[in-house]
């Protein structure tokens, strides 16, 4: 099983993007993602298209299991 944690922030220009940490630590807490998510907007790390990350939207820690087929043939 897979797990991304996605941060969901606000942006400038009033929408939304999302920032995607692929295998998170384990046990991550809410007070850990939300301190780096102020962080991140507090000293501007990011900016893309839509402006500068203005504020924090949530975050959602996303499990996800993916079963590979061996069906190639040679």
């Amino acid at each position: 099983m897979t797990q991304v944690l996605e941060l969901q922030f606000a942006t400038a220009d009033g929408k939304t993007t999302t920032l995607t940490i692929d295998a998170p630590k384990p046990n991550i807490s809410v007070a850990e993602i939300q301190q780096a998510m102020e962080t991140i907007v507090a000293k501007n790390v990011f900016a893309g298209q839509a402006g500068a990350l203005s504020a924090i939207k949530g975050a959602r820690l996303v499990d996800r299991q993916v079963t590979e087929f061996d069906v190639a043939t040679e």
